[in-house]
């Protein structure tokens, strides 16, 4: 059961990031790629998170947090340099 349950979090994993890399390649406008970029930076805690519990430790979680964080700040700066350059 976890051999198949590993299996279709890989997948769905890897689609999503696949997905998340077109838009980032297409995205017409910044605030798309910004918005991309923020769900690959999801989808790679997911899929940390996902390691982790399969795995059954906890070693990973302050790794999760830092990205976490630095996903956050990065997108609010992101953000607020477009509203600057729209101004």
């Amino acid at each position: 059961m976890t051999v198949v349950l590993a299996v279709v979090l890989t997948v769905l994993l890897s689609v999503a990031a696949l997905l998340a890399l077109i838009r980032m390649y297409r995205g017409p406008s910044l605030l798309d790629r910004v918005i991309a970029a923020d769900l690959l930076l999801a989808t790679m805690i997911g899929a940390v998170g996902a390691e982790a519990a399969v795995n059954r430790h906890a070693t990973s979680l302050p790794v999760l947090v830092v990205v976490s964080l630095l996903g956050f700040v990065g997108s609010v700066a992101l953000v607020r340099f477009a509203v600057r350059e729209e101004s």
